[in-house]
C-alpha cells in the first residue's frame, strides 16, 4: 500500500540516524534460528562492524551446523552481555522469540522484520510484510543507511533469502526478490554453493531424523503432517531441537493445502511449523491463534503441553481456519 511505503520510508530515515549515532550495538534474532534469522543477523552485524561499530550478535540457541559455512558465524554469541547503547532485533515477530535471556533486557531500539504478525514491539519498527525475507529488507535498506554490502554480508543476506523462499519456490517470490539475489551475486557470492550448503546438504543424523519424520506422515482434509518425538531425536543422534528442515520436504508433497511438522521439545513444549502449499492460503492466522507468528506462506508456534493433546487441538484448529479460507 502507498501509505505503508511512506511510513516505512520515514522509519528507514530514523533508523539511519539511529545507526549513525550508535557505538555499541547488540543484535538478536529468534530461538531455534532459521536461515533468515542467521542471515539477517549476520548481514546487519557484519555491515555495522565494517562501519566501525562495536557489534555483539546473539542467538541464544547458537548457530546450526548447516550455516557455519557463512563467514562471521564464529562471532555469534549466546549471551549479549550488558554493554550497549543500541539494541536491534531482526526476523522476530514477537519479542519473546528472542529467548528468556532477553526478558529483562529492555525494549529494542529497532525492530526489523517481514512477518505480517509482528507486534511492533520496538521503538522503531520497520515491518515490510511483502518482502520474502527479513534479509531482503536489509538488502534494500543497507545502502540507504550508508552501510556497505561486502561479499560476506551479501553471502549472509543471500542465505536468508534463499532459505525463506525454499530456493525461490514459495508463492510470495517476486521479480524484486530475484533482482535482489542478482545484486548480491554481483559481489562475487556463489549462489549454487549457498543453495547446496543451506538447503540441500544434510548430516547423516539429520537424514535419519528425516526418515523418522517421513515415516510418521499422515494426511487428512487437505493437511499433511509429520511428527518428530524426543525418542526420534535420541535414536537418530540428531543434536538440534528443530525439525532439520523436514518441513521443506513436506512442502513438496502434491495435492495438499497445508503442510505441518510437530516437534516435541524436552521442556514439555511442542514446536509447530505450518506451510501454505497452494497460492491464496494464509497460515499466519492459525499460528497467531496459538500465540505464534509468521506470514502467509510460513508460520510457527511453540505450545506448552503434551504432544498428543496439542496435535489433536492444533490439527482441529488448522482445519477450522482452512475451511474459513474456502
Amino acid at each position: 500500500m502507498p501509505g505503508d511505503n511512506i511510513v516505512n520510508n520515514q522509519i528507514s530515515g530514523e533508523i539511519k540516524a539511529r545507526l549513525a549515532d550508535a557505538k555499541k550495538v547488540v543484535i538478536a534474532s529468534h530461538v531455534r534460528p532459521d536461515g533468515d534469522a542467521i542471515g539477517s543477523l549476520l548481514g546487519l552485524g557484519l555491515a555495522l562492524k565494517d562501519a566501525g561499530k562495536t557489534v555483539t550478535m546473539v542467538l541464544v540457541d547458537g548457530v546450526p551446523s548447516s550455516f557455519k559455512f557463512l563467514e562471521g558465524t564464529d562471532l555469534i554469541k549466546k549471551d549479549p552481555g550488558n554493554d550497549h547503547d543500541t539494541f536491534i532485533t531482526v526476523d522476530c515477530a514477537d519479542f519473546k522469540r528472542t529467548g528468556k535471556l532477553f526478558e529483562n533486557f529492555g525494549q529494542p531500539d529497532i525492530n526489523i522484520d517481514h512477518h505480517k504478525t509482528n507486534e511492533n514491539f520496538g521503538k522503531l519498527n520497520l515491518i515490510e510484510a511483502d518482502e520474502v525475507a527479513t534479509a531482503a529488507i536489509l538488502t534494500k535498506h543497507l545502502p540507504e543507511w550508508g552501510l556497505n554490502i561486502s561479499k560476506p554480508v551479501a553471502a549472509a543476506l543471500l542465505a536468508g533469502i534463499l532459505t525463506d523462499t525454499l530456493g525461490f519456490r514459495t508463492s510470495n517470490v517476486t521479480p524484486d526478490a530475484l533482482r535482489q539475489a542478482a545484486q548480491l551475486m554481483e559481489t562475487g557470492v556463489d549462489l549454487p554453493e549457498i543453495y547446496m550448503e543451506s538447503l540441500v546438504r544434510k548430516s547423516f543424523p539429520a537424514a535419519k531424523y528425516w526418515g523418522a519424520g517421513l515415516s510418521s506422515l499422515e494426511s487428512k482434509n487437505g493437511i499433511v503432517w509429520g511428527t518428530l518425538t524426543l525418542a526420534d531425536r535420541k535414536s537418530t543422534g540428531y543434536g538440534g531441537n528443530d525439525d532439520a528442515d523436514l518441513i521443506n520436504m513436506i512442502s513438496a508433497i502434491n495435492g495438499q493445502k497445508v503442510g505441518m511438522v510437530f516437534v516435541e521439545q524436552s521442556d514439555n513444549h511442542v514446536k509447530i511449523s505450518w506451510r501454505a502449499l497452494q497460492p491464496g492460503i494464509d497460515v499466519s492466522p492459525v499460528a497467531k491463534f496459538f500465540k505464534g507468528g509468521g506470514h502467509a506462506a510460513a508460520a510457527g508456534a511453540d505450545i506448552e503441553g503434551n504432544l498428543i493433546d496439542i496435535q489433536r487441538e492444533v490439527l482441529a484448529k488448522t482445519r477450522e481456519f482452512l475451511n474459513l479460507q474456502g
